[in-house]
């Protein structure tokens, strides 16, 4: 059986599934011993198939949720029965799921959202041992910007300023028409309580004894686990040498600017392609103009008589030119 395709739901190749950081994520899980695992925000199912997959092999269990879920989730769901697809917001579903022994964060990326979900988690385990944690987006742009998929859902003192109909772009503190397109992203770039690795960098300063990981890969793999788990050495080991590695972070900073930069280019063709095309149909419609073809007569009777001497005869073989005619 082929793997999955990380890119079935990402058209623009984007790498914006964390199915792209599966060869981290399964590792550990495993060497964390995990028989059960929360999703939060799985869209498609891209990882939750993988995960469904990973899992039957070791009786584990999965729980997806997503308030939204996309087809390709549902039907997922109605082929793996052992697939708990929880029709419900985050905050709404980690009231009454059982504790995980992991949990996967990918739902709505911005710094309210995701520390209400670690505050609900740490509620959960009540001063037992948080699950492991293993949150995407913590890289650029979202590391240090919110975005909202309904702003509405997050309360007002906790809303920045939002930029709609605009983009991102690596290097710009603000937004920028042409950057890459995201739902509702704030206004502005960094400060305090914006952003998803701001959120998991609060909460783990606010917990003795937590190790955060940060892999700069694919917008940014962050995996949260407790030094005295036991299995915490296992897990370390895996993440070391991808953890704010220096060519990682080189190559991921390229990787993005890339992406913008084509998403820029990309949309200011298509505003050439649209001006040229409202040019062409004037063009056009001057070509079938009666009152064209008048003054071009007059022009040329002008030019002759030597009354319009500095001017030239603008013919309708001219235009034709022009158009590529």
């Amino acid at each position: 059986m082929p793997p999955p395709d990380p890119y079935a739901n990402d058209p623009g190749r984007w790498g914006a599934s964390l199915l792209t950081l599966s060869e981290l994520i399964l590792p550990c899980l495993e060497a964390a011993g995990a028989r059960s695992v929360v999703e939060v925000g799985a869209y498609a199912g891209d990882l939750t198939g993988l995960l469904v997959d990973w899992a039957a092999g070791r009786g584990a269990s999965v729980s997806a949720i997503d308030p939204s879920p996309q087809p390709e989730l549902v039907a997922l769901a109605d082929a793996h029965p052992e697939l708990e697809l929880v029709r419900e917001t985050s905050h709404a579903a980690l009231e009454h799921l059982p504790l995980p022994d992991a949990a996967i964060i990918d739902g709505d990326h911005n710094y309210w959202t995701v520390r209400e979900e670690l505050r609900l988690i740490a509620a959960r385990a009540g001063g037992a041992a948080l699950p492991l944690l293993l949150f995407h987006d913590v890289g650029w742009p979202h590391a240090r910007r919110d975005d909202y998929y309904d702003p509405e859902l997050v309360p007002a003192e906790h809303r920045r300023p939002v930029a709609q109909g605009t983009g991102v772009y690596p290097g710009v503190a603000g937004v920028r028409p042409g950057g890459l397109p995201y739902r509702h992203p704030a206004r502005e770039e960094g400060g305090p309580r914006n952003g998803v690795l701001t959120a998991v960098e609060d909460f783990v300063a606010e917990h003795d004894g937590l190790r955060l990981a940060v892999v700069p890969a694919f917008f940014g793999l962050g995996v949260v686990w407790a030094a005295d788990a036991p299995y915490a050495g296992a897990v370390a080991e895996i993440l070391a040498p991808w953890d704010r590695n220096p060519l990682l972070e080189r190559l991921e900073a390229n990787r993005v600017l890339h992406l913008a930069s084509s998403h820029f280019q990309l949309m200011a063709a298509a505003q050439a392609q649209a001006r040229a095309a409202r040019q062409e149909a004037v063009l056009r419609r001057l070509l079938d103009s009666s009152a064209f073809a008048v003054a071009e007569r007059l022009s040329r009777l002008r030019f002759r008589a030597g009354i319009a001497k500095g001017d030239s005869v603008i013919a309708k073989e001219d235009v034709r030119r022009a158009l590529g005619d």
